[in-house]
């Protein structure tokens, strides 16, 4: 498992984007956004991806320099299109519009169509905290989830983030499912056999250890039914309420000849409009001692909130460099020789 520097790895990212005609800037945010995921340990949502991401712009089924377009805005909402535009740029105009909405009205709601993966959706809320503003960030996917009590699917890992501006380190970002679909992914590429009780279900709806009848079969909601109707909610807020694709109508970043056609969807809120300027992030700073104040639970040291675990993984893979999976660090390799680009180094270990 090599490490490497964050910057090295970040240049090289983008080059191989340039390489398949993304132009400079946008290559470089793009590499950018998956590397900050890396950063904080989110490794299923880092560079591992970008492969795909490689294959989709190879094959014409991602617009290497497509446009997101504001179709229409009314009062604090707006519109978008993504145009098949890489996701990270359709969602990097998607949360400037809804900041930008925000400053002017207290709220700013946007949805976007037409749009692709945009990495991990924590890194967007991260965006619009940084304005000083509440930042929520849903997302559809690709219908590898049957809603409760089925067998087909219909709804995707769907998930749900949510972040506050201050020294709150709480930023929860989750899917509706058990776990990710990059997780199954990333177990199955390694070449492991088994994966955890409760993660997957096989194509009958039965649930599985094995990671081939995982692979081949259906991520397990959250809960069992409460995720599968939270999946629900974010796919009304996001392919119904953008006019975008639903359900079974999207494509997947692991597969060839369609679209991935996802809709996004994104919320601003000012605490200004409820509180005295700062109150609120004081507030939410109160609260988060309060509840890492609280005993721990036998068998655990300290109570850890959400966003906590991924701010010490990235304070130290700044510091000691970003171990990456052998796959991820040989597809990265297959690229960059395949164009003639030159390899970061690799820190010792």
């Amino acid at each position: 498992m090599p490490t490497i520097d964050a910057a090295g790895l970040q240049h090289l990212c983008s080059r191989l984007l340039e390489c398949l005609g993304v132009n400079a800037s946008e290559a470089s945010f793009t590499a950018t956004a998956l590397v900050a995921s890396n950063l904080r340990g989110v490794d299923s949502h880092g560079v591992a991806l970008l492969r795909y991401y490689l294959e989709q712009l190879e094959h014409g089924d991602m617009e290497p320099n497509g446009e997101p377009e504001l179709l229409h805005n009314s009062g604090c909402t707006a519109l978008i299109d993504g145009h098949n535009s890489l996701g990270q740029i359709v969602a990097r105009f998607a949360t400037d519009q809804a900041i930008s909405l925000t400053m002017d009205h207290g709220c700013g709601i946007v949805s976007t169509r037409r749009s692709n993966h945009f990495g991990a959706a924590a890194f967007w809320v991260q965006r619009i905290n940084a304005a000083g503003l509440i930042g929520i960030a849903l997302c559809n996917a690709s219908p590898v989830v049957a809603p409760w009590q089925g067998k087909q699917g219909r709804l995707g890992t769907n998930p749900i983030c949510f972040g506050v501006p201050g020294q709150s380190p709480f930023l929860l970002d989750m899917a509706t499912t058990t776990v990710a679909a990059n997780k199954i992914f990333n177990v199955h590429s390694a070449g492991q056999s088994t994966i955890p009780q409760g993660w997957a279900l096989d194509k009958e709806g039965v649930p599985t250890t094995q990671t081939i009848d995982a692979y081949t079969g259906l991520l397990n909601p959250l809960g069992g039914y409460k995720g599968s109707g939270l999946a629900v909610m974010v796919e009304m807020l996001c392919g119904v309420l953008s006019g975008g694709a639903m359900a079974n109508e999207l494509g997947g970043i692991r597969f060839r000849g369609k679209p991935v056609d996802v809709s996004q969807f994104f919320m601003a809120l000012d605490p200004k409009c409820f509180l005295d300027p700062g109150e609120y992030e004081q507030r939410a700073q109160s609260l988060s001692q309060v509840l890492k104040a609280t005993a721990p639970a036998t068998g655990y040291d300290e109570v850890l909130l959400a966003g906590e675990p991924e701010l010490r993984t990235e304070a130290h893979r700044r510091k000691h460099g970003i171990p990456l999976a052998d796959g991820t660090w040989q597809s990265l390799t297959d690229w960059a020789t395949r164009f003639h680009l030159a390899l970061p180094g690799v820190w010792a270990s």
